[in-house]
């Protein structure tokens, strides 16, 4: 499989039956998606547990056809998580304690939920800022970007994917950055929520 095949794309070839898609989809994201949900849990079996029942929502929702965030899969599939953390501590009786804390405070619950509602649309929307000014670089500097940012992997990973060296793969990362600022100032974007 391709590395620079979108999400969007993925989502398509699996549902018109390529099974190994949506496993290429998985492995994209499951090292972000798992460190998300163990940031909310800390603990290493219910983590499995949530994350196991996450990806069975996301292919049930895309068997049903219902899927429609357009390339916004990774979001998407975060806010599944999300939700399915906050039924977690629902069904077990048990609040999320406050960081350093042993007992229950309510910024801990409110934080994760409504008073991040604006946040994460801001976060949303500065991703999709983001991610239409990647389109506009040149196609090894789009190629290092994703797999460095989206896919979260390592110089000498993108270096034995894309046949170069480590510098090289260093190099491109380097001037992507610089392209990427210069597109962001010029688009007058704002990185801040």
């Amino acid at each position: 499989m391709e590395l620079h095949v979108d999400d969007a794309s993925l989502i398509r070839n699996y549902l018109n039956g390529d099974e190994r898609s949506l496993e290429f989809l998985i492995d994209r994201h499951n090292q972000r998606i798992f460190n998300f949900i163990y940031s909310k849990v800390f603990d290493r079996e219910v983590t499995e547990d949530i994350f196991q029942d996450t990806f069975i929502k996301v292919i049930r929702t895309l068997k049903l056809g219902k899927y429609n965030e357009e390339g916004k899969f990774l979001p998407w599939v975060m806010r599944i998580a999300h939700n399915l953390v906050i039924d977690y501590y629902r069904k077990s009786n048990r609040m999320p304690r406050y960081e350093g804390s042993s007992e229950f405070h309510v910024f801990s619950v409110m934080q994760d939920d409504a008073l991040n509602a604006e946040k994460q649309l801001i976060q949303d929307q500065i991703a999709s800022d983001v991610g239409g000014l990647v389109c506009k670089l040149p196609g090894e500097q789009q190629d290092v970007i994703r797999m460095r940012m989206y896919q979260n992997m390592s110089f000498k990973e993108i270096a034995d994917n894309t046949g170069v060296s480590i510098n090289t793969a260093l190099g491109r990362m380097r001037y992507a950055l610089i392209n990427l600022r210069k597109l962001i100032e010029e688009n007058q974007i704002v990185l801040t929520d």
